[in-house]
This record gives structure tokens, sequence and C-alpha cells, in this order.
């Protein structure tokens, strides 16, 4: 039988997978924060200081939450908007000369993961 729920085993699964590396992603981002806060800096980011901290924030509580499936569409949407910010202002492949390999690399995984988020944040709509 097909999996019908969000809470069935493969629905599970996929929850766990996606959310385990956001939330391991998210804690680097805390734990190296002033690494995080000098890279935006680098890129140009404004304030930072103060957005750095939040996005990783935004980026935890969304993984946590699609985790247990506690607010899943506030959950799926905290992750889509960390991606939506971030991904244009920190790997914008069209704006470097030297890494545009690796940038585009790091661009094209951020679009695939916010297609994820985009994709729970639907079927939280039908729960």
């Amino acid at each position: 039988m097909a999996d019908t729920d969000a809470t069935g085993a493969p629905s599970r699964l996929g929850r766990l997978l996606f959310a385990g590396g956001l939330t391991v992603l998210a804690a680097l981002n805390l734990k190296n924060l002033d690494g995080r806060i000098a890279y935006a800096d680098a890129k140009g980011v404004p304030a930072a200081t103060k957005l750095v901290p939040a996005a990783s924030a935004l980026l935890l509580g969304g993984s946590l939450g699609i985790a247990s499936w506690t607010r899943p569409k506030l959950s799926a949407g905290s992750i889509a908007t960390f991606f939506v910010g971030v991904t244009p202002l920190m790997h914008d492949f069209w704006n470097v000369e030297d890494g545009v390999e690796d940038e585009l690399m790091s661009f094209l995984q951020n679009i695939a993961v916010l297609g994820a988020a985009v994709s729970f944040f639907r079927r939280a709509s039908r729960d």
C-alpha cells in the first residue's frame, strides 16, 4: 500500500533524512558563527551579524519541526525562507570570477533543497 500520509514509514524516513541534514547544517553554522558572519560580510550581506544567526536559527527551527512534523507548514516555510534568502546572496555564481563551478554547485544544491521544502509545505497543506 502506498504511503498516504506524512506519518507513514517512507514519509517519516524522508522527513528525518531531510531534517537531519539541515539540522547539522544549522548547527555547524551556529558553531562557526564568526566564520559564517565573516563570509556573509565578504559577500556583501547587509547586517550579517544579525542576519546570519537569525537565518541559522530559522533553519534549525524549521528542520526540527519537519523532523517531528510539528507545525509542518511553518517549519517548511521557515526552511524555504532560509534558502530563498541565502541562495542568491551567498552562491551568486554569476558574480564570481574564481570558483564559479563551486558556487554554481552550491546554488543548485540549495535549489534542490528548496524544492524539497516546497514539497513538504504542500504536503503539510493537505494534512
